[in-house]
């Protein structure tokens, strides 16, 4: 593997830190000898990961100045920032009819505004250093589709196109810019998106596709099926470690068959596979 960079320590700033992808991620690339700086809008959450060597920041991707603050900090401490990890989002479920406008907001506002402007107040000092590297989470979601799911789909296929025109961007300022697809993965996101999806479907004229939608968030975040975080942790670990990285990794249970799919399937195919999966969903006891 390709070790280049270890001549100089780098230093990383990972949103949404306190669990899952997040947090694994933060253990393995301190391991790797990275100084990390740990970031969650709960600094309670993060203790654990001071105690690994962490260094743990109060940061909220919804609040400008608690960006700007955090940014701030970690250049007036180190000198330069050299990677970020856009990791922070959650899954805003439930039939487009029924989700609030505030609501379809707020998903954006954390899944992409909150993205975007915390990139914008990275990049002049790694422009400055001719060399950054942006790892933006999106999901396997944000290339394929599911019913209920418009709003957090819709925030996840942006992202995709907003990696894409910034990874062209970048480049000639030695900046890369990396997607990383997760499938399926044992965190709590799921557990949000459920309690999300009945909540605002439950009990309207979606009710019993909520209540299949349900069960199968809950299938694909099963224990025997759904993957660990740290099989994320170490897809980014080796995409940081990589000279030239490519564009896209798509990593976790399912994500390679599933990107594959559907680049090659028509709309057509890929419709009548989530059908048919939607099916078999509901017809599980």
């Amino acid at each position: 593997m390709d070790v280049w960079w270890l001549k100089m320590r780098k230093t990383v700033l990972i949103t949404g830190a306190s669990s899952g992808i997040g947090r694994a991620t933060t253990q393995k690339l301190i391991d790797d000898g990275y100084c990390v700086y740990a970031s969650a809008r709960s600094v309670a959450k993060l203790e654990p990961l001071a105690t690994d060597g962490a260094r743990i920041l109060e940061l909220d991707v919804t609040q400008d100045e608690s960006m700007q603050s955090g940014v701030n900090r970690i250049i007036r401490e180190c000198g330069r920032l050299d990677i970020l990890i856009n990791n922070a989002g959650y899954g805003s479920y439930g039939a487009l009819e029924d989700v609030p406008i505030e609501e379809a907001r707020y998903q954006f506002e954390v899944n992409v505004f909150g993205l975007g402007r915390l990139t914008q107040l990275v990049l002049p000092q790694m422009r400055k250093q001719s060399f950054g590297k942006i790892v933006n989470i999106t999901s396997v979601g944000g290339k394929i589709y599911e019913p209920l799911g418009s709003w957090y789909h819709a925030s996840k296929f942006a992202v995709e196109g907003l990696s894409d025109c910034l990874r062209l961007e970048l480049r000639p300022f030695g900046i890369d810019v990396i997607i990383v697809e997760p499938g399926p993965i044992k965190t709590e996101w799921g557990a949000t998106a459920i309690s999300k999806l009945m909540q605002t479907s439950g009990h309207t004229a979606y009710g019993v596709a909520a209540q299949t939608g349900a069960k199968l968030l809950a299938i694909s975040n099963d224990k025997n099926i759904a993957s660990e975080p740290a099989v994320i942790a170490n897809t980014i670990s080796k995409a940081l470690m990589t000279k030239h990285p490519r564009a896209r990794y798509a990593s976790g249970t399912g994500a390679v068959f599933l990107v594959a799919f559907r680049k090659f399937a028509s709309d057509e195919a890929m419709d009548w596979l989530m059908r048919l999966i939607i099916k078999q969903t509901a017809l599980r006891q």
